[in-house]
């Protein structure tokens, strides 16, 4: 029995190019970027002896640019994703990472496995794109749920603020020193804003509809209110912290208890595809008997239906909307 080695190649390479994705983006912009950082990137641009408008001007360009490119081919099913991420690369740039991560695939490919140019370079493609798209998905997903578990504090400080007597603005920005990214340089954003002009509940509704989170929502409908009507925002702000910590509370308990069904559904989904490559690896000519067959593409087709359908009802029965 001979074990072929080329899967566990391909699969290698790929984690390569994933992790040079990581490593060329640190590397480019620095420590602060990571959202394990401890100092938000705004205050680290700021120490660092940047002008504060152009501080802002930077940060408001990486916020706005991947929507505004959402027109280029391709690069429209990864704008959202990348917006939400806060990638700092532009559009062009990432484009420019996906085919440089194609090429270093296809020279991992070419030194590691005995595969034709065609399928190597197909293979390449995929690995350099799809590494981009794993890595912003990741990235976007990681920050959102950052974000969502900042916002009671961020929201309570504000509360304190208010109280002790400090104007919004300044309950803003405050915000923005004492609260580590992703929510620390969004929030110093709002504040910079505002101390040029723009109008802070506008600027919150700005946020939220750009990072698609419904706590925010509340923020800024909160804030907006007491705006046109007035009474006091200490109080409303206070009853708001409560609801989101509330909800998040529930979210988290809801991940809990589907948990175990998540994991069975990924099981059931992934260990067809398994037991498939196992196959291969190990006896290469076990279809061989029936190949030929009138049926085989057929019998292929209607497993990867049933697969897919598998997937898609699994996925159905644990997405619970909190």
């Amino acid at each position: 029995m001979i074990i072929s080695a080329e899967p566990l190649i391909y699969g290698m390479i790929f984690i390569a190019v994933l992790l040079l994705v990581e490593g060329i983006y640190l590397t480019v912009f620095g420590k602060s970027i990571s959202l394990n950082s401890r100092v938000n990137r705004r205050l680290d641009m700021l120490e660092k002896g940047g002008n504060r408008e152009q501080v802002l001007e930077q940060l408001r360009k990486e916020m706005s640019q991947h929507l505004k490119s959402d027109g280029i081919p391709l690069y429209s099913l990864l704008a959202q994703k990348a917006q939400k991420a806060n990638i700092a690369f532009s559009p062009m740039q990432l484009i420019m990472l996906m085919a440089v991560l194609g090429l270093v695939a296809f020279v991992g490919l070419t030194v590691g496995t005995a595969a034709s140019t065609p399928i190597r370079v197909g293979i390449s493609v995929v690995m350099g794109v799809g590494a981009v798209f794993m890595w912003v998905n990741g990235k976007a997903k990681k920050r959102l749920a950052m974000m969502e578990e900042q916002l009671p504090d961020a929201v309570e400080l504000m509360v304190r603020s208010l109280r002790v007597g400090h104007p919004f603005t300044s309950a803003i920005s405050i915000v923005a020193k004492e609260i580590a990214d992703p929510l620390g340089t969004e929030m110093g954003v709002i504040a910079d804003e505002a101390a040029y002009g723009r109008d802070i509940g506008e600027a919150l509704k700005h946020m939220a509809e750009r990072m698609d989170m419904q706590d925010l929502r509340f923020l800024a409908v909160a804030v907006t209110i007491q705006q046109v009507s007035g009474g006091n925002l200490a109080e409303i702000l206070e009853g708001l912290s409560k609801v989101i910590r509330a909800r998040f509370k529930l979210f988290r308990r809801v991940k809990a208890i589907t948990a175990e069904a998540k994991w069975s559904g990924m099981f059931l989904s992934g260990f067809p595809l398994a037991a498939l490559v196992t196959i291969n690896v190990l006896k290469p000519d076990y279809y061989d008997g029936v190949k030929e067959t009138s049926v085989f593409i057929p019998a292929c087709l209607v497993v990867a239906g049933f697969l897919g359908a598998n997937v898609l009802v699994m996925r159905a029965l644990v997405d619970i909307k909190v």
